[in-house]
């Protein structure tokens, strides 16, 4: 059964109208005038964006880059073209900006938010990377996950920095990398290994590259190492000794808020050159900003490359008991104190769209995925564990992999387009109910945005299968908004959170449950079913099919 046989239009609301809080006024011609640009740097695609003082986007360009899928299980990035991609963006996006009329010199700063945890290490001397970028939804640590998990300490990690040991965070790429990169050992030995995540990447190279040496990141993007102690937001001496990771040998990133004026440094070159860049943050951190969850108790979930739940649970984390990660939210720095959230991490969303496109070849691009399940009136008893980096939370079951069931003579494309959408759908259910055992809180109704939430098929079948309302904002570059608001708020664009109540409220679609509960908490049996059918498929000595 599915949740709903055909595409709801939900319900619209201007929330602007009604809002009655009084909130700060604001010159409308100046916030008009005022732009920020915003760097979105993403799984499989590079963006630049540039937002009015009003959030409104009036210009962008993106690029999709190459990804590499050397092994089974692997997957690799060039950092040298994801440097490319964000130039090229840049100077296309600036040029269609300047051909509406408008100044570059309205143009008040620049923020940077891009994908978390995938790896980057690099040789101090020459700036020039060791080896591909490691992406996050990579699995080729599996069996060094099982090695760590039996060595004395393993069990207190996660009280440390918020993330389970898993495929996932940086740290095991790095192990990956110390054992099987001759050349990194070298380098770390030598004292020259520079190690960051994408956003540090960025910065370094936009900054110049090694000439000027700018090696920072930001709060969201370090807490997700696995390096950093979430209490103190400072490295972790406990961890790095896990890790064997010596402070001396290796240069980690200083660790800064994701608001700053300075330390973020300025573009080196191109048509933007010298325009500072003064907002940082990890792609999920930015969504939560950009859907301006800044009340404990707000969520969001992102529907990208991967689907991604937060949970604004305010100025203290909270170790989760029940699958989900702590980790940053956003810190603003200055007087405020950074904010944190629960995390749950699908690691396969919208490329399990992709696959249903590119390997099944069901239908010619992802935007029609939805025509393709709309031609069945449910998934015909099919469901589709997508488990093709494992399963994150609350899962974290690292030798599951993709799996069918239910097939049968009477499946058609149909049925199993549906059970791809639905898979994000089914794993957004059970990270919600842990967050409600952790929080001790039931969501009213959960905010959206990313590319697969663009389909009314797939945000309906969210609403019944998780019982609560959909909300879709009209406008869904909320990651970027993100960026682009901590970076204002570092150049007085903004200066309270209060000002920002008006942007992207307007003309919400709300997608409300339309079966019942007992149709819904069937689907829910068999989908929960499904997956622990879908473990024990890697040996478990080497995590090798």
């Amino acid at each position: 059964m599915s949740a709903s046989p055909h595409p709801a239009q939900g319900e619209h609301k201007n929330q602007a109208e009604s809002q009655d809080k009084q909130v700060p006024q604001q010159d409308e011609e100046k916030l008009q005038e005022w732009y920020i640009g915003s760097i979105d740097q993403g799984t499989t695609s590079t963006r630049f964006l540039i937002f009015n003082g009003r959030g409104v986007p009036v210009a962008s360009h993106q690029i999709e880059f190459k990804q590499m899928y050397p092994h089974s299980g692997w997957m690799e990035q060039d950092p040298r073209e994801i440097v490319d991609s964000v130039q090229t963006c840049i100077e296309e996006a600036t040029k269609s900006f300047t051909e509406l009329g408008n100044s570059i010199h309205d143009i008040k700063a620049i923020g940077i938010t891009s994908q978390r945890e995938t790896t980057i290490i690099w040789d101090r001397d020459t700036g020039e990377p060791l080896y591909n970028a490691i992406a996050w939804p990579d699995t080729r640590t599996q069996a060094i996950v099982r090695e760590l998990k039996a060595k004395p300490g393993a069990d207190k990690l996660q009280d440390i920095c918020g993330l389970p040991l898993s495929t996932y965070p940086s740290a095991l790429k790095l192990t990956w990398l110390f054992r099987n990169v001759k050349e990194v050992q070298q380098t770390y030995d030598q004292g020259r290994l520079m190690f960051g995540t994408i956003d540090t990447w960025l910065l370094y190279n936009l900054n110049g590259g090694k000439d000027k040496n700018v090696h920072v990141t930001d709060s969201t993007n370090a807490s997700r190492t696995m390096f950093v102690n979430l209490h103190t937001l400072e490295y972790s001496p406990d961890v790095l000794d896990f890790f064997q990771l010596d402070p001396k040998k290796i240069h980690l990133p200083r660790i800064l808020p994701c608001s700053d004026a300075q330390a973020f440094g300025s573009l080196a070159s191109g048509t933007l050159k010298g325009k500072r860049i003064t907002g940082c943050l990890g792609d999920q951190s930015a969504a939560l900003v950009g859907q301006l969850a800044f009340e404990p108790g707000m969520a969001k979930n992102t529907y990208g490359t991967g689907c991604f739940l937060l949970y604004n649970v305010g100025e203290k984390p909270v170790m989760s008991t029940h699958g989900l990660l702590a980790t940053v939210a956003y810190n603003f720095g200055g007087k405020r104190k950074p904010v944190y959230a629960l995390e749950g991490s699908i690691a396969v969303a919208g490329s399990a769209v992709k696959y249903v496109v590119n390997n099944l070849k069901f239908v010619e691009s992802s935007d029609k995925i939805s025509d393709c399940a709309a031609t069945v009136e449910d998934n015909g008893g099919c469901y589709f564990v997508t488990a093709f980096s494992g399963l994150f939370a609350p899962y974290w079951i690292d030798d599951a992999q993709g799996t069918m069931f239910g097939i049968t003579q009477y499946t058609q494309q149909g049925h199993i387009a549906r059970a791809a959408m639905e898979a994000t759908c089914f794993q957004t259910k059970a990270i919600l109910d842990a967050m409600e055992k952790d929080s001790g809180h039931k969501l009213t109704e959960l905010a959206v945005d990313g590319g697969m939430s663009n389909s009314d098929l797939c945000m309906q079948t969210q609403a019944d299968i998780i019982n609560i309302p959909v909300d879709r904002p009209i406008m869904r570059e909320t990651t970027a908004l993100g960026a682009a608001i901590v970076a204002g708020f570092a150049v007085d664009v903004w200066k309270e959170f209060e000002e920002l109540k008006e942007i992207n409220k307007e003309d919400r679609t709300i997608f409300k449950p339309q079966i019942s509960r007992e149709n819904s908490d069937n689907m829910y049996a068999k989908w929960t079913k499904a997956v622990e059918m879908s473990k024990g498929w890697l040996d478990s000595d080497t995590g090798i099919q």
